[in-house]
């Protein structure tokens, strides 16, 4: 008994915090969600209103949902196809391979607000670096981030810029893999690319796929980037689920329909994220 005591006592600290910033915050925004709460006044007990406002009268709703799950329908994919060649790439042993590793891990350590100040000045349509390579070849770039057409695409295109994170996780998932598999597919008489299909992306798979489940989380909340770039615009062309939530909560202090909004997005995130885990034994295949 005082054994466990003196356990508790150490672990204390972490109980109490988890207790008051986040379990308590967590059971407190079921009730919020269904009150009107500004901050500054008692939470007014309105039912399912904040609901129904929601799913029928507000537009901007279903736009912040379509944006972002057509921002995960298209980051996410890419940046585990992108993880996984730069991985098959740097899997090579050739000399000096660390020093390549090394470069294309380091953008993933970047600052977020950092990497979206560099991208600022990399999509700017006038003095940007992407409109000025194409102005080299007498093409006249878009305005990226200005317009309501390109600006999700910009997005997409800067989520690439930190996939060296995933793909160090790939680069261990490969070290893991047998190599008397590929001893016996070749003497088999088994191409590289017959051994890549056959060995390597299906003992990958474990890695894909929780990396797939990190992504799609990752693209419900996606905030910062939109938040420091486009502030939602143009157009609301990038007014992002977790940006609109976070408008809604602190710049028009809506507490409780942001609560309502963050309990929705919860449910899709689990909804989402249960429908790949069971899809998982039709593709994931485990060593054992």
């Amino acid at each position: 008994m005082r054994k466990n005591l003196v356990g508790y006592a150490f672990i204390a600290p972490w109980l109490i915090g988890f207790l008051i910033f986040t379990a308590g915050p967590f059971l407190a925004s079921i009730y919020l969600s269904f009150t009107r709460y500004d901050i500054l006044s008692p939470p007014s007990w309105v039912g399912l209103a904040n609901y129904k406002a929601l799913l029928n009268d507000d537009p901007l709703f279903w736009k912040s949902l379509a944006v972002t799950f057509k921002y995960g329908v298209f980051a996410v994919p890419l940046g585990i196809a992108a993880a996984v060649v730069l991985a098959l790439l740097l899997n090579i042993n050739v000399r000096g391979i660390t020093v390549y590793r090394t470069i294309f891990y380091l953008p993933s350590i970047v600052p977020t607000v950092a990497t979206s100040m560099i991208f600022l000045w990399i999509l700017n349509p006038q003095v940007g670096l992407i409109n000025g390579l194409l102005r080299n070849f007498g093409q006249v770039g878009p305005a990226w981030l200005n317009d309501p057409r390109w600006a999700p695409w910009s997005l997409i295109f800067m989520s690439l810029w930190g996939v060296g994170g995933s793909m160090v996780i790939y680069l261990a998932g490969l070290k893991d893999i047998p190599v008397y598999l590929y001893e016996a597919a070749v003497i088999d008489g088994a191409s590289a690319f017959k051994r890549m299909r056959m060995i390597t992306l299906p003992m990958l798979t474990p890695v894909i796929f929780f990396n797939l489940v990190m992504g799609i989380i990752g693209a419900f909340q996606y905030f910062t980037q939109a938040f420091i770039l486009t502030k939602g615009g143009p157009e609301d062309s990038t007014q992002f689920y977790a940006l609109y939530l976070f408008n809604r909560a602190w710049r028009y202090g809506d507490m409780g329909y942001a609560s309502a909004m963050a309990w929705i997005l919860f449910l899709l995130v689990a909804t989402v994220t249960t429908v790949v885990f069971r899809s998982q034994k039709k593709w994931v295949h485990y060593g054992g």
